[in-house]
């Protein structure tokens, strides 16, 4: 369970699904993931719900008998929100609505008001609010009528509250309104970018809390905004970084998450037009996680829609001081923990055959940082030379630096 720090907590359902796409495992990997969402947010988990359908009920997205039974116990313990672990059609949440005078969210809508939380610039914040509106148009029931009466609590965080019917129309205007605007500051953003010169461009990528702000302090030694929640960064950062005399730039991007709401994915373009324009990319992987596998294949998933599976990567699996392995075999009841493995123990792993280069360290810990920077020098000293072969010879002397 997650250590409660903070009081006032909404007190919040979850409620999942297992189907013939999802099975008891991984559902039970994404409800941990959505009750660390439910609490990066500002909830408590009260209790969870799932069931078992080949699909999901076209009506109340669960059955309506297991539906009675979470709307007995959220009326018997006073819980303020439900939260589905999918996302919810406009018909769905209307139903589900029309049976409970409390919030009704889903994951996407937990997503996003995350998002609105964390958006520190203006940019952020207009990336955010078209993301919710266009997640709201279709969506436009009972609980979200009177828009100029704002909601508090999760899910409740940027559009406010008007009639329905005018509302449609000023939802409209308003997400022409925000589209407009990114795309101006989408230009000054490639201004800006394009201003950067030749300089090799380097992008953090990653499952979303596996530590790259970290790793981005570390080796910039800057102070980008570090929190064991998910999404604490959220804007994209850049910072120049040296290594051995070789310049180049650093961006650490937001994280990726399985289930990322598709408003997302075009509202935050510029972020992922960042490591659409990276030389190469360091992928952090938290191998102190339980699902460190199934993380590191979403990030490839996602950078493989948005064309950039092909671009140089050094694979760098972060936390290794927190690792933890209970041991399956009943004749060895031995933990595996991180003293009883050395680096070149963590080297002869598959996770060190996959093709790219592979580090096993911990930002925290700055344990092999060194070995960090000599394959990102090496990697960025390819691509340097390509693009200035005149500097061949300065490179005799920044290796000796290093």
């Amino acid at each position: 369970m997650i250590e409660k720090k903070e009081a006032n907590y909404e007190k919040v359902v979850l409620v999942g699904l297992i189907s013939h796409n999802q099975n008891e495992e991984k559902l039970e990997e994404y409800m941990d993931e959505l009750e660390f969402l439910a609490f990066t947010a500002g909830a408590e988990v009260a209790m969870r719900f799932t069931q078992r359908l080949d699909k999901p009920d076209p009506k109340f997205f669960i059955g309506s008998g297991k539906l009675n039974e979470v709307i007995q116990y959220a009326e018997e313990n006073e819980v303020d929100t439900l939260i589905f672990d999918d996302e919810l059609t406009p018909s769905q949440l209307k139903n589900i609505e029309k049976l409970i005078e409390i919030k009704v969210i889903d994951r996407t809508q937990l997503i996003l008001d995350i998002f609105a939380q964390r958006a520190q610039t203006s940019y952020a914040h207009t990336q955010v609010e078209l993301a919710q509106y266009e997640y709201l148009l279709p969506r436009l029931t009972r609980m979200w009528t009177h828009l100029e009466r704002q909601r508090g609590g999760i899910g409740m965080r940027g559009p406010g509250e008007r009639e329905i019917e005018t509302d449609r129309r000023i939802i409209r205007d308003r997400i022409t309104l925000l589209k407009g605007k990114l795309k101006g500051i989408d230009k000054q953003m490639e201004t800006q970018r394009a201003n950067r010169g030749a300089m090799v461009r380097v992008a953090l990528v990653g499952y979303t809390n596996v530590g790259k702000s970290t790793l981005m302090n570390v080796l910039s030694k800057s102070e980008a905004f570090v929190e064991d929640k998910l999404f604490a960064t959220l804007d994209t950062t850049v910072r120049k970084v040296v290594i051995g005399n070789l310049p180049f730039l650093l961006t650490d991007t937001v994280g990726f998450i399985r289930k990322l709401p598709t408003q997302l994915v075009e509202s935050f373009k510029s972020t992922l037009d960042e490591v659409r324009e990276a030389d190469l990319l360091i992928h952090v992987v938290d191998i102190s996680h339980e699902s460190f596998e199934d993380h590191y294949n979403a990030v490839n998933e996602t950078l493989s829609e948005i064309k950039c599976a092909d671009k140089p990567t050094i694979l760098v699996f972060n936390k290794i001081d927190n690792f933890s392995y209970i041991q399956k075999d009943e004749d060895d009841l031995t933990d595996v923990l991180r003293e009883n493995i050395s680096l070149d123990e963590w080297k002869r792993t598959w996770m060190a055959k996959s093709g790219v280069p592979t580090l096993f360290v911990s930002a925290t810990e700055k344990d092999n940082l060194e070995e960090l920077r000599k394959t990102i020098y090496e990697e960025v000293k390819k691509i340097h030379i390509t693009r200035f072969p005149y500097n061949d010879f300065l490179f005799e002397y920044y290796d000796e630096e290093l």
